[in-house]
């Protein structure tokens, strides 16, 4: 079992965390961070990595719980995050595979940030093939209960190429011009390697 921190579209290692374990709880009752991936994510552009970050209601002062901390749209971040993502993804492999409901789940206007990363959450189980119980958690936990291993606070955009684990190298779109990217989102795994995701997330370690 993990407890693991909401985010929007998480990285590899995340996702790797959660497809070794049998049921995970994403606590709610925390309090939001600014500048964490609960309301972004990294992904990998010709020109390196490009930071997604959805806008909340009170930006960075916001103090609020985070499953009451709701989505801004003052903007039009939505296809802002589209753009980015096709400019990045459109001729992978698998870009027209997950296309359509990566793009609905981005532009389906979600009130509360919770909501949004859950749901993204929870197609990611169902399209890697996972066989774990996803919840939220019904309280705040000081520390993680029995049995129960704590990423929360792990993987953040300052440490997450640092602490990245040693999983397998993958196909990337442009290694040949900026590197190998470490740990970027699930979205670069999903668009370059497809139904192989999973294989890479079962064969690493989470720490």
């Amino acid at each position: 079992m993990v407890l693991l921190e909401s985010n929007y579209f998480p990285c590899i290692d995340y996702c790797s965390a959660l497809a070794n374990a049998t049921s995970c709880t994403i606590e709610q009752w925390e309090t939001f961070r600014k500048m964490s991936f609960r309301n972004r994510c990294i992904i990998i552009g010709s020109n390196g990595l490009i930071n997604l970050t959805i806008p909340v209601e009170g930006g960075r002062n916001n103090k609020q719980l985070l499953k009451d901390v709701r989505i801004s749209y003052s903007e039009n971040w939505q296809q802002q995050h589209w753009k980015g993502i096709v400019s990045s993804y459109a001729k992978s492999p698998f870009f027209e595979y997950y296309q359509a409901p990566i793009e609905q789940l981005i532009k389906k206007n979600h009130s509360f940030l919770i909501d949004k990363n859950m749901e993204i959450l929870l197609w990611l189980n169902k399209v890697l093939g996972l066989k774990n119980q996803i919840g939220l958690s019904t309280e705040y936990y000081t520390t993680a209960p029995c049995n129960t291993t704590d990423y929360r606070q792990r993987w953040m955009p300052n440490n997450y190429q640092d602490i990245a684990n040693s999983s397998k190298k993958y196909y990337q779109m442009f290694e040949e011009k900026i590197g190998f990217q470490k740990n970027a989102s699930i979205l670069d795994l999903l668009f370059c390697e497809g139904p192989n995701s999973l294989g890479n997330l079962i064969n690493s370690k989470s720490v």
